[in-house]
C-alpha cells in the first residue's frame, strides 16, 4: 500500500471526524450518523496501517481518533453514588445468597472441626504440653493472663484499623487463591480452625472457657461468617475451574470472578464493623451478656441483609455481576 496515496484519499474524513469530535459540540441527527460511519471507516483505515504500512505518526493520529470517536458513539458511564448505593443493596447481598450453598456448608463444618481441635486439646494433657511448656500455658490462661489482655494491648482505635486490616486480607486472600482449585482457601480455613480449637482447648482446660467465649463471640460471629462467606466464595470459583458448566471455562470464570471481586469490596465493610466490635467492644468494660448480645445482633443484622434484601434481588436475576453493559460480549454483536 503507498502510504502516501492512503493519506491523501482520506485524509479530508479523518479531518472530518476530527472536527465532529470538537468539544462541547452538540450533533444533529445527521452529523451523528455521520460521526457513526466515520468511526467505522477509520477503525478499518487504522487496522489497514497498522498490517500493512506502520506508521508511528499516523497510528497515532488514528488510534486517538478511533478511541474518541468509540467514547462519543458508545458513552461512558461514570461510577457514583447510585453505583455504591446498588452495589450494597442489591449486588452484594445477592451475591451473598446466592453463594449460601457453598458457605454454609463451609461455616458448619469449620465449627465443627474448630470445636473436635478444641475438644482434643481440652482432654490430653500431652498435646497441652507439645503446644507449649506449663508455665506458659498458665501465662496465657490465667485470669489477667494472655487471653484476657490481648483485646485491650492496644489502643481501640489501632487495633480495630489493624484486626480489620488482617482480616480483609484473609478474606480477599481466600476470595483469590479460589481459583487454585481451592486448595488454598482449605489450607487457610484450617489455619483459623486450629487457632481457634486451640484457644477454646486451653482455656476450657483451665475451667475458663466462659471467659474465653465472652472474649471471642462479640466479635467473633461476625468476622467468622465473613471468612466462612470468603472461603465458600473460594471455593465456588475452585470448582468453576474443574465444572464451568454450560458455558465455557473463560465464560463461567470471568462472571465468578468479577462476583468474587465485588464480594472482597463487600466483606471489607462487613469486617470493618466486626473489628470495631472487636476494638471497642470486646475489651471493653460492659457485662459479658451486654458484649454477646451486641455480637448477636450484628450477626443477626447481617444475616437478615442477605437473606430479605439479598434473597430478593437474585430472585429478580441479580447475581452480582458488573451490570450487563460493562460486560465483554460473549456471542458477536451487530455494530
Amino acid at each position: 500500500m503507498d502510504l502516501d496515496v492512503f493519506v491523501t484519499a482520506h485524509r479530508a474524513e479523518w479531518d472530518r471526524l476530527e472536527q465532529l469530535l470538537g468539544r462541547g459540540r452538540k450533533l444533529t441527527g445527521a452529523e451523528a450518523d455521520e460521526l457513526v460511519a466515520l468511526y467505522q471507516r477509520t477503525s478499518t483505515h487504522l487496522s489497514l496501517v497498522q498490517s500493512t504500512a506502520p506508521d508511528p505518526m499516523l497510528t497515532g493520529r488514528l488510534t486517538q481518533l478511533v478511541a474518541r470517536a468509540r467514547a462519543t458513539v458508545t458513552g461512558t458511564r461514570r461510577a457514583g453514588w447510585r453505583d455504591a448505593v446498588l452495589f450494597f443493596t442489591v449486588g452484594f447481598p445477592a451475591a451473598v445468597y446466592r453463594s449460601r450453598r457453598w458457605w454454609i456448608p463451609t461455616a458448619l463444618l469449620s465449627t465443627a472441626l474448630g470445636v473436635l481441635i478444641g475438644w482434643w486439646i481440652a482432654t490430653h494433657p500431652e498435646v497441652q504440653g507439645a503446644i507449649a511448656a506449663p508455665e506458659h500455658l498458665k501465662e496465657l490462661t490465667k485470669p489477667g493472663g494472655e487471653y484476657e489482655t490481648y483485646y485491650s494491648s492496644h489502643p481501640a482505635g489501632s487495633f480495630a484499623a489493624q484486626v480489620w486490616t488482617n482480616n480483609a486480607q484473609a478474606a480477599a486472600i481466600c476470595l483469590v487463591l479460589g481459583a487454585f482449585l481451592g486448595i488454598p482457601v482449605l489450607w487457610i480455613l484450617f489455619l483459623n480452625m486450629a487457632n481457634l480449637g486451640v484457644g477454646l482447648g486451653l482455656m476450657a482446660s483451665a475451667g475458663r472457657l466462659d471467659v474465653f467465649l465472652g472474649l471471642i463471640l462479640p466479635h467473633g460471629l461476625l468476622e467468622l461468617t465473613a471468612v466462612f462467606v470468603a472461603a465458600g466464595t473460594g471455593l465456588r470459583l475452585g470448582w468453576t475451574v474443574i465444572d464451568p458448566g454450560p458455558r465455557t471455562r473463560r465464560t463461567a470464570l470471568a462472571e465468578q470472578g468479577r462476583a468474587a471481586l465485588g464480594m472482597a469490596i463487600g466483606l471489607a465493610a462487613v469486617l470493618f464493623v466486626s473489628g470495631l466490635i472487636e476494638g471497642f467492644v470486646t475489651p471493653s468494660g460492659l457485662p459479658t451478656w451486654a458484649r454477646i448480645t451486641i455480637g448477636v445482633i450484628a450477626e443477626a443484622a447481617f444475616l437478615i441483609y442477605v437473606y430479605v434484601l439479598g434473597g430478593r434481588a437474585a430472585r429478580a436475576g441479580e447475581a452480582g455481576d458488573v451490570e450487563a453493559a460493562d460486560r465483554t460480549a460473549t456471542l458477536p454483536t451487530a455494530a
